[in-house]
Formats: structure tokens, sequence, C-alpha cells
């Protein structure tokens, strides 16, 4: 019985045999050097157990069994070239696109300028972008479904791998006749007391904060690291409209404050003691190659 598997260029090989009727032609057809085709097909007939070539001085031509395994050894040799047909195609559709999601504030603030500047140096790369929290970002990735991802939460789960490419920083807001207005700060613990309005569980600008309170002693002194919010919305524009109609502060980036306090609808509202910086970070998974367009969005970012 055979040990071994039989390497593939001599099945080529001896395919060829029967197609072009001889050792020589078959070497030629093949690419390789009659001698070492020789060696070859002697090797296969050992371990095969069985004579596949009829040598003659004239030439050399199949064996009835030669003739039987020359068929199979056609298939399989077909198949592999399939195979590689089948792996060029996915690869070069890999190359030619990019699956991407990112966390709201990434996505809405920071994202389309770096695709724009991608898309400049590759005119033909297919973009796709997800917008997404940042625990369903990682979801995302785990399930193979992206490429790349893009999120704002303090912390990456382990098996996936990140890299810094902005940093940011919370803001505390509230509507011009908010009491706090009146106020050159608060605290943490007002903070974490107050109901604010807040972004969905699994956001990255929620897990911030609340590491942050955490970080900052709040929940050691009794204190619970946020309390029940006022309101719970998933868009970080819902944030700002509630929050500049009464409902209640609210904390996002400042990237998306800005604009609304720079018009005078927000008032921003300093917090003594409470460090509210964070990094936005790429995250991809560990152990595998990015994908090339992925990888050249990387090489351009920053942090």
């Amino acid at each position: 019985m055979p040990t071994r598997w039989p390497e593939l260029a001599v099945l080529e090989l001896l395919s060829a045999i029967g197609e072009h009727g001889s050792l020589g032609a078959a070497a030629r057809a093949v690419g390789m050097a009659q001698p070492n085709a020789s060696r070859a097909i002697a090797t296969l007939e050992r371990n095969l157990g069985l004579s596949l070539v009829e040598r003659h001085p004239r030439g050399s031509r199949l064996t009835a069994d030669g003739v039987v395994v020359a068929e199979l050894a056609a298939r399989l040799v077909d198949g592999a070239g399939e195979l590689l047909a089948t792996s060029r195609a996915l690869r070069e559709r890999h190359e030619a696109r990019l699956d991407l999601a990112a966390s709201l504030t990434v996505a809405e603030y920071l994202l389309p300028a770096w695709i724009a500047g991608l898309r400049h140096a590759h005119p033909e790369l297919d973009v796709r972008v997800r917008v997404e929290n940042s625990t369903q970002v990682f979801d995302l990735l785990a399930d193979r479904a992206i490429d790349l991802g893009f999120v704002e939460s303090p912390s990456v789960p382990r098996g996936l791998h990140s890299r810094t490419v902005a940093r940011d920083r919370l803001v505390v807001v509230v509507a011009p006749s908010h009491p706090w207005t009146r106020r050159t700060h608060v605290t943490a613990h007002e903070l974490a007391t107050t109901p604010l309005v807040s972004r969905e569980p699994g956001s990255g600008t929620r897990s911030t904060l609340a590491e942050a309170l955490g970080a900052g002693g709040v929940d050691g002194a009794g204190v619970p690291e946020l309390s029940r919010p006022a309101m719970v919305v998933s868009s970080n524009a819902a944030v700002l409209i509630s929050a500049a109609s009464g409902a209640g502060p609210a904390v996002l980036s400042e990237l998306a404050v800005r604009p609304w306090v720079a018009r005078g609808e927000l008032v921003e509202v300093p917090v003594e003691g409470l460090d509210l910086r964070r990094r936005l970070r790429a995250v991809w998974r560990g152990g595998e190659p990015l994908a090339a367009p992925a990888a050249a969005l990387l090489g351009e970012l920053q942090g």
C-alpha cells in the first residue's frame, strides 16, 4: 500500500505522458528535465507498487495500469488548477474590496476623510463601511465579516491587535438653561449620580465614561459608577438634540459637541478630577496578515 501522497508535479507528468505519448515530450510539456522526469516516474511506481510506463530504446508509453492511473492523475491536476484559479480570484476580490466597521464617532467625524485619502491612492478599491458600536465591531471581527474595525472603547478583547489612530476627549455638555452652566465645574461624584442622556450599552463613549469614573475612585466611595440614564439613544445626533432640549446633561466626544458649543446650543461643563481623554483605535484579528487594502489604510494613519 502507498504510504505517501504522490506529488502533484509527478502526477502532472504522468498525465502528460498519456497526452503526448512519450516521457520526453511530457517532460518538455511540464518544464521538467528528462532525467528528473525518469527518476520521478520511477519513484511514483515504487510508491504505488505498479508499473506505469513501459520503456523502450525508441521511447516510452503508459502501461494498462498507467493509463488508469494517468486518467485519475489528470483529474487531480485539473482540480489543483481549479483550486489555484479560485484562490487567485478570491485574492483579487479581497485586494479590490475593503470591509470596515467603525463606532459612531469615528464613522461620523474621522473615517470619511481617511477613506477619501485611500480612494485617491486606490481609485479602483470598493470600500464598504458598517457603523456599529464598539462591542458590535468586535463581534464583526470575530465573525470575519470585516477586515478592519475602528473603536472608541478603553479596552480590546484578547485575540485582537490594535493601534491608536487618533486621540479624543469626552466632554460634558448641558443646555444653556441648565443650572450647571452657572458653575465653574462639577465633581465626578455629581456626574456619576446625575441621570445623563446616554448612548446605548456597548458604545465606546459609555464604557469610557464608566471606566473613567471607576478609575477616579468614584465607585470606591460607595457611589454607583453611573446613575440610571435619563434617556438612552443610539446616535450622537440624538444625544445632542436631547441634551440641547433640556433632557439632561450628556457626555460625548469633543468632535461631536464642538459645533454645538460654538453655536451656543450647548455649554461645556468642566469636571474636576476626572480624566476623560481617550484613544481611538484600529482593531483587527491577530494571528493572520491584514488584507492589502486594510494594511494600506492602516499605514496611512498615525495615532
